[in-house]
């Protein structure tokens, strides 16, 4: 049988455990529960008695993941759910707060390294990128079904291109003659549509970007995303911390103003003398900026140079720490 801990290795796990400080007794939410890296590490040092809730929509990840911590016995309840409905897994078990949660938004190995999966733009595969396979539409509706417009939105804000125009117009000019369904002719066509002096000079595949937008798109990344932060903080207990791993711009920021905003309490109008919202903080940021893997674990592990880790934590009905 398959070793999850061989396919994938967990990135920023002893930061993750240091700052939620799992506790003996607790209850504690992994929402991306992937092969069970960090929920594993969680209960370890949590003790006997702590209980895990572990959710994921990639089913082969979730099997994994089962076996991975059979160990736990009853203590782990798992869901083959996005993290967006961790709340109807709560209310399934009876729980109204956690005493920690933490999210890693990055693509897994299991995922990336499997050409089937449609993720990698280095081996070839049907142009998937669904994590849950069975829901949703593929990266190749999208590509078959969008307008220029959509789609180069989907390019520029998703991947951060600057070439998103040009993409999407070799997209719908290659469309037209013949299905784009697998992973390399599509990556074929964005290195093309590069110029050759960006294409020889640019340090990673000229791929790069469209694909991880058209994952985040797939996916609907950003919306599972906003919805967390929107509903995480009511489901802590004060003194709970919530932990968030984030591989993109775009998902660290959404991160980092969300919890700014929580920590802030008053949502008066900015240039209001005084406030009369009556707003109290609901969290304290601990990590004003981001952490980052060591040199150490970027060298083990290169798909942890990206990753950046912040943390909150639950203030009480008063905007007092506990």
């Amino acid at each position: 049988m398959t070793d999850p801990a061989s396919k994938h290795t967990t990135v920023l796990l002893h930061e993750v455990v240091e700052w939620l400080r799992p506790k003996p007794g607790g209850r504690y939410m992994d929402g991306t529960l992937g092969m069970g890296g960090h929920s594993l590490a969680l209960m370890e040092a949590a003790g006997d008695k702590a209980e895990l809730l572990g959710l994921d929509r990639d089913q082969e990840a979730l099997t994994l993941a089962t076996q991975r911590l059979e160990g736990l016995g009853d203590r782990a309840h798992l869901y083959h759910l996005p993290f967006s409905r961790f709340e109807d897994a709560l209310d399934d078990l009876g729980w109204d707060t956690i005493d920690g949660a933490v999210l890693d938004l990055g693509v897994s190995s299991l995922q990336l390294d499997e050409a089937d999966r449609g993720f990698s733009f280095i081996h070839d595969g049907p142009l998937d990128m669904r994590m849950d396979p069975d829901s949703g539409e593929s990266a190749a509706d999208l590509v078959r079904t969008l307008k220029h417009g959509d789609l180069a939105r989907i390019i520029r804000t998703y991947g951060e291109d600057p070439l998103a125009g040009k993409i999407a117009s070799a997209i719908l000019k290659a469309r037209d003659v013949e299905p784009i369904v697998r992973t390399l002719q599509l990556a074929q066509i964005v290195r093309i549509a590069y110029p050759p002096k960006m294409r020889h000079a640019a340090r990673n595949h000229p791929a790069t970007r469209t694909f991880q937008a058209l994952r985040i798109a797939v996916n609907r990344e950003t919306e599972e995303l906003e919805y967390y932060l929107k509903t995480i903080v009511d489901r802590l207990k004060p003194g709970a911390r919530v932990a968030i791993i984030s591989f993109h711009s775009l998902e660290d920021r959404a991160v980092k103003h969300t919890f700014r905003d929580f920590a802030k309490g008053c949502k008066c109008p900015m240039g209001q003398i005084h406030c009369t919202c009556e707003g109290v903080p609901q969290l304290k940021v601990l990590t004003k900026k981001p952490l980052i893997a060591t040199e150490a674990e970027k060298d083990g592990n290169p798909r942890s140079r990206s990753a950046k880790l912040r943390v909150a934590e639950k203030l009480g009905p008063h905007g007092e720490k506990t």
